[in-house]
């Protein structure tokens, strides 16, 4: 029995999810190795009992929550063929991504200005930890940037209706996710100092 094109597009659709997911897990798996390092590190004397996370921490938390609230209005836009608003909601949420990531280097400014430091002689393992933990999240933060990007040139190029919207639905999905990592990072780095 042949396949038509719709199960195939179907099928294809599952199989580009599921590998996503896989990613994803993968990715999930390797911050709870870091979060379960900073665990057992917390017993150690050098640690930083009274460190503070900075402001611009907080305002990158909301900033990144709101992209994932425009991704999803984005595909939510393209699912009902309203282009224009798609490409609104698709720019905003390029916007607030980079936004997110100025305001990550704002953090580290403020943690240098109140006298800790990442690396070198004056460093402390929680600064460190921290400084790790917020450069991966940004790493993969980055992957998804590069990834918007792609939807949005695919998205001026037509590529996307209601028909066909696997990329901007795979694009939300990993922005989800990269959105609950920052917020899971952000809780634990808030409450368990």
């Amino acid at each position: 029995m042949e396949m038509t094109i719709e199960e195939h597009k179907q099928r294809t659709a599952r199989s580009y999810k599921l590998i996503l997911l896989f990613a994803m897990v993968s990715m999930f798996m390797m911050f709870a190795g870091l979060t379960s390092a900073f665990v057992v590190s917390k017993s150690r004397t050098d640690w930083l009992k009274d460190f503070q996370l900075p402001s611009a921490f907080f305002y990158s938390t909301a900033v990144i929550i709101a992209c994932s609230v425009t991704f999803h209005l984005a595909k939510k836009a393209i699912q009902k063929d309203n282009k224009k608003a798609t490409t609104s909601f698709l720019l905003v949420t390029l916007a607030l991504g980079i936004l997110f990531v100025i305001l990550q280097f704002v953090g580290f400014r403020q943690i240098v200005d109140n006298g800790y430091f990442f690396t070198g002689s004056e460093s402390s393992i929680t600064t460190t930890f921290l400084y790790i933990v917020t450069i991966v999240h940004m790493a993969h933060l980055f992957g998804g940037l590069i990834s918007l990007l792609i939807i949005i040139y695919n998205h001026f190029k037509q590529k996307y209706n209601s028909g066909q919207t696997l990329g901007i639905e795979l694009g939300a999905m990993y922005w989800h996710f990269l959105d609950f990592l920052w917020v899971y990072l952000f809780l634990f780095l808030y409450f368990f100092k």
